[in-house]
């Protein structure tokens, strides 16, 4: 598994602007429905997630840095690793989201609640926050390439990607 590229990074946050704008622009318009606005806890849950997934990445990295060798089990870091993935991708997608709703709501004619506005923003920083831990936690689980004078072989128990 490769590392999330910038490019994967910009694509999906594109497609996250692209679909918070259209659902707010369907929703209030078409619908009759009012602003879809992303309560505090869900900027809360997010930034908490890219923490947790960090966390859990540290001893893959400890493990990958360690001067002995330190045993942790494969599969545990490949999950950690494609967790760390996952969170990547869904940060830029959220991310792109809620940016997508916060340009809708900054170009209202009406000048709309700034409660929305402040939630709108927290969830953005959530978001990233979720994107930063993710992409943070995927070089933690990667291996460093090996130098002249190491060994061609990994620690025990340590993934590449």
């Amino acid at each position: 598994m490769k590392r999330t590229s910038i490019a994967t990074v910009l694509v999906v946050a594109v497609i996250g602007l692209v679909l918070g704008y259209l659902v707010e622009l369907v929703l209030t318009r078409a619908a009759s429905q009012p602003l879809l606005v992303p309560p505090l806890t869900y900027a809360i849950t997010l930034a908490a997630l890219g923490v947790i997934v960090v966390v859990l990445a540290w001893p893959v990295r400890r493990a990958v840095h360690a001067k002995d060798a330190t045993h942790i089990d494969p599969f545990r870091s490949a999950r950690i690793a494609a967790l760390a993935k996952a969170c990547s991708v869904a940060g830029a997608l959220l991310a792109g989201t809620g940016l997508g709703i916060l340009v809708f709501l900054l170009t209202l004619t009406l000048i709309a609640e700034s409660a929305a506005v402040w939630y709108t923003l927290a969830s953005l920083v959530g978001a990233l926050m979720l994107l930063a831990g993710g992409l943070v936690a995927e070089a933690f689980c990667t291996l460093p390439p090996p130098s002249d004078g190491d060994a061609t072989e990994a620690p025990q128990g340590a993934r590449s990607h």
